[in-house]
């Protein structure tokens, strides 16, 4: 089928959930994404950071073809060995003690929410005081489940669905007094992203989360660590939580573990386990022998291959090029982030959405958040050229030149540089 074709199918066959590039991708070889006509994409979105390792990566393939050719898919009511595996290795890199894995991070969101909810009422059968309540933050994102639907902030993602679950109150962002006067007895976890993905790139302060973790510590509430979109390398730690000294009792991450395939996982302490017993929660598929086998040979490429050092050098390379950016163009407000979860703010929609298309027609992926903010979630094998093709292009999309060919070349030979 071509993109006209399938264009035309999903119109008639598809719930209307997204607003699609008219764009029709066929295969993808490293940093790139090639289309129908054999026309490559520098990929600066990863499948909106899932795919660390990029695309057709050997690990990956080897362990998929392997796998597949041994056992997909297991019942959760028996025995493999990729969970046990698996689970060492998150735990240790997070500080954890137990792991349960499902299938996204919306749905380790919610397992996350329903462990609070069953602590506190395990602590209050022990005579403790904790209620129902949780504390997320203005410009959140949890997910699009009812219960982490509930903790996200914007209306847009709730209000067509109201009413969603009660007990979430926000709290103004970054606002260490508003975080205390908001927390009580009553709540029975703080919900946090240590940098809010979707809400623009948007670190919280060191004060803001040591804050929560005394609150929460004060009254045996959990604090909860979303690092679904800053987990797992992204920043160049294992997890966002840890630049900032901070160790919560919940972790929920998901989108590059298993290099694409879908898998998610909620990390936590014994303390907070001890809450869950058989037939509380579960699921399906997640978890699975396939998952598990390419997400170990994911964590074997990050430590053979030194790959979160390579994050944090490319990552404080990029950020660089768009701090020089911002330098010389008034257009440019803000540049946030760590490793290669990055942004650049710029002073209007329209800019940014011009910006946005312009990347675009020229064959650079990228993603507008929070109207204002370009985000880039590239594959961690990015390299300093691709950096350089992306920050040459921008730089004459905000000089008003829409029609220039910065990085036109390298894209369309595919290198891969850096």
């Amino acid at each position: 089928m071509n993109l006209e074709e399938v264009k035309a199918a999903e119109a008639e066959l598809l719930l209307a959930t997204y607003e699609r590039n008219p764009i029709l991708f066929v295969r993808g070889e490293g940093v790139y994404l090639i289309d129908e006509n054999g026309e490559r994409y520098l990929d600066l979105l990863s499948g909106i950071g899932v795919n660390a390792l990029g695309y057709a990566h050997p690990a990956i393939e080897t362990a998929i073809a392997q796998q597949s050719s041994r056992l997909i898919h297991l019942s959760n009511l028996f025995y493999h060995e990729g969970q046990a595996k698996l689970a060492e290795r998150l735990t240790k890199a997070g500080g954890m003690d137990r792991a349960f894995f499902c299938n996204s991070g919306t749905e380790a969101m919610e397992a996350a929410l329903k462990l609070a909810r069953a602590y506190a009422g395990v602590r209050r059968s022990e005579g403790a005081t904790l209620g129902t309540k949780f504390l997320a933050l203005e410009n959140s994102f949890h997910g699009r489940t009812m219960g982490s639907v509930a903790a996200t902030h914007k209306a847009k993602y709730r209000e067509p669905f109201d009413p969603v679950m009660p007990g979430v109150e926000f709290v103004r962002f970054n606002d260490v007094e508003d975080l205390k006067a908001k927390f009580s007895t009553d709540v029975c976890a703080i919900v946090l992203e240590a940098i809010q993905g979707e809400g623009g790139i948007r670190p919280v302060s060191k004060e803001f989360l040591a804050t929560a973790r005394e609150l929460t510590q004060s009254t045996g509430a959990l604090l909860i660590a979303d690092e679904i979109q800053a987990g797992f390398g992204r920043t160049g730690k294992w997890f966002a939580y840890q630049h900032y000294g901070v160790q919560p009792d919940v972790a929920t991450l998901a989108k590059p573990i298993a290099g694409g395939l879908p898998l998610g996982a909620v990390l936590c302490t014994n303390e907070a386990a001890r809450a869950i017993h058989p037939g509380m929660h579960g699921t399906t598929f997640g978890g699975g022998p396939l998952a598990c086998a390419v997400a170990l040979a994911v964590l074997d490429t990050f430590e053979n291959e030194q790959v979160l050092d390579h994050v944090t050098e490319i990552g404080t390379y990029f950020k660089g090029r768009l701090e020089q950016l911002a330098k010389k163009h008034d257009s440019v407000l803000d540049v946030r982030g760590l490793g290669l979860m990055l942004a650049i703010e710029l002073n209007t929609a329209e800019l940014a959405k011009e910006a946005l298309n312009e990347l675009l027609k020229r064959r650079i992926i990228v993603n507008r958040t929070s109207e204002t903010v370009l985000r880039f979630l590239p594959p961690y094998i990015l390299g300093k050229a691709h950096v350089d093709v992306l920050a040459e292009a921008l730089d004459e999309i905000l000089t008003g030149q829409t029609d220039g060919e910065a990085g036109a070349a390298q894209i369309a030979e595919g290198k891969q540089i850096g």
